[in-house]
């Protein structure tokens, strides 16, 4: 059924409505910026958090007008964590994947509920070697969120249960071979003259104090720019040993036994990233492997192997001793 030529006509010498607004009209949405800037905003194409979830209000009782931090700023804070560079650093490095970060429900999670039975305090935890990690983020008052120190912490923490179930010496190994992975790609960063709206990455994560301990207060330091790279890696070695031995007393493991491991490590991960102020989660611990399984081994396997030596080494020593 054919229009009439008239009304053709009157169609297009018509005025537009002034009160519809036509696509080519539409303001364009501004793209939004990463918590870290747009150089480290994204997550990397391969090795990531595939997806995030925060707990709803609905989800833990919470009614309209509570204090406790909207889910909208939860999921914000799950995106800060994956788009960490530390964080990403690591996931890279050691090629991981993991299926979801999540947010605990901090009131109804049965496990945490255990774990407060037996009188301890679960921060999160890792289900199925990667699948989902799980990261307490809101105080057990509900009135804020937990220090964004201690919540990056405890996800290195689960990450590293993507090998090791248990809570023994290669755990506490190869943690604090990725806590000192994390603090210094922070402190890279820091020295290759990253800043992100006038502060730096290790500012914004809330570990200057870790990487220029002993230089004043915490998060301030006088002698910033008279500190290289080598006193660095000594600063971050010192303060993460610091906080293996206070984690891992309730475990009854004497820090000494990984001390050796983390040392080893630091001087590796120096060595390899020594041109590079911008170290961006490259392999490490190839050195540490024979150079026959380089090839048929993947990073995680490499990264665990490393681990293993340098703690079947710490073992050896007090013996040779």
């Amino acid at each position: 059924m054919g229009t009439e030529a008239r009304g053709v006509e009157m169609l297009n010498s018509g005025r537009s409505d002034p009160l519809i607004r036509g696509f080519d009209d539409t303001p364009k949405k501004t793209p939004q910026v990463s918590f870290w800037g747009p150089s480290h905003g994204k997550q990397h194409p391969q090795y990531k958090f595939c997806r995030l979830q925060e707990c709803t209000d609905v989800s833990f009782g919470t009614r309209p007008g509570a204090t406790t931090p909207h889910a909208f700023e939860a999921r914000r804070l799950l995106e800060r964590l994956s788009t960490d560079p530390g964080i990403m650093t690591i996931l890279k490095s050691r090629e991981l994947v993991v299926g979801t970060l999540g947010e605990m429900d901090p009131i109804d999670d049965r496990l945490m509920q255990k774990k407060q039975q037996e009188g301890a305090c679960l921060l999160g935890y890792n289900t199925n070697h990667g699948m989902r990690i799980d990261v307490k983020l809101r105080t057990d008052d509900l009135s804020t969120f937990r220090p964004y120190p201690e919540l990056a912490a405890t996800l290195v923490h689960e990450l590293s249960h993507n090998w090791v179930g248990e809570h023994n010496v290669l755990f506490w190994t190869n943690y604090g071979q990725m806590r000192v992975e994390y603090l210094w790609k922070h402190a890279c960063l820091l020295l290759g003259g990253d800043f992100v709206n006038g502060k730096r990455t290790a500012e914004l994560a809330g570990v200057t104090g870790m990487i220029f301990s002993g230089g004043g207060r915490k998060g301030q330091s006088s002698n910033k720019h008279q500190l290289d790279k080598s006193q660095l890696m000594k600063n971050i070695s010192k303060s993460v040993i610091e906080e293996l031995a206070h984690e891992m007393v309730q475990h009854r493991i004497p820090v000494q036994m990984v001390i050796p491991a983390v040392l080893d490590f630091s001087k590796e991960l120096m060595e390899e990233t020594k041109d590079d102020t911008n170290s961006g989660g490259r392999l490490l611990g190839r050195a540490s492997v024979q150079s026959s399984s380089v090839g048929q081994s993947s990073a995680k396997e490499l990264a665990l192997a490393a681990a293993e030596k340098r703690a079947r080494e710490a073992k050896k020593r007090p013996e040779k001793e």
